[in-house]
């Protein structure tokens, strides 16, 4: 599996969603910005319908874990939520195709188009990280991280199973653990 690395500095988050408006459409760079406010694995992003999202709660079951989840929608988030809802009144789903090629018109876009767009995003100069749609969840926890919020609370965000998991995704490693032994000898 392909190393999937997280926007670690507000500046790459923003020069990454200006990068995909630019360069493959304001849906994309809207996905980026959801994804990275609700932290949700991107089946279940590219799956909200817009009857999900009508409150300040987005309560859904998680295709991958099949557990139940209940998310705030911040204020970013709300944002686009409501300037998509504005610019597309007919669409049934937030991130809904509108072509007819390949039958995704009624449809939301499929992960693999959303991926290639990150993954072309990802290997600009200007960019050069290697992104695909799960950069988005990655970018969350390691902001929460970088915040000193607590594992605890970041596993919950994701909605992994033990802090344990939440570590190892965030790429925590044994050797910065030792680390923590010189720099803390009371």
């Amino acid at each position: 599996m392909n190393h999937v690395e997280a926007a670690k500095t507000p500046e790459q988050i923003r020069r990454i969603e200006y990068a995909l408006a630019d360069g493959h459409g304001q849906v994309y760079a809207d996905i980026w910005k959801i994804g990275i406010n609700l932290a949700l694995r991107i089946s279940d992003l590219l799956s909200l319908r817009y009857d999900q999202v009508a409150g300040d709660t987005l309560e859904l079951v998680e295709g991958k874990t099949r557990k139940r989840r209940v998310i705030r929608i911040n204020a970013a988030a709300r944002e686009v939520i409501d300037r998509r809802r504005r610019e597309h009144p007919d669409h049934v789903y937030l991130f809904q195709g509108e072509s007819n090629r390949g039958r995704a018109l009624g449809k939301p876009l499929s992960r693999s188009v959303v991926s290639r767009a990150f993954k072309a995003v990802g290997e600009r100069r200007s960019i050069d990280l290697r992104l695909n749609t799960h950069s988005m969840r990655k970018t969350r926890g390691w902001a929460m991280h970088n915040a000193g919020k607590p594992i605890e609370l970041i596993c919950m965000t994701l909605n992994h199973s033990s802090p344990a998991v939440t570590m190892r995704y965030l790429g925590i490693t044994q050797e910065e653990v030792h680390a923590l032994a010189d720099e803390f000898c009371l």
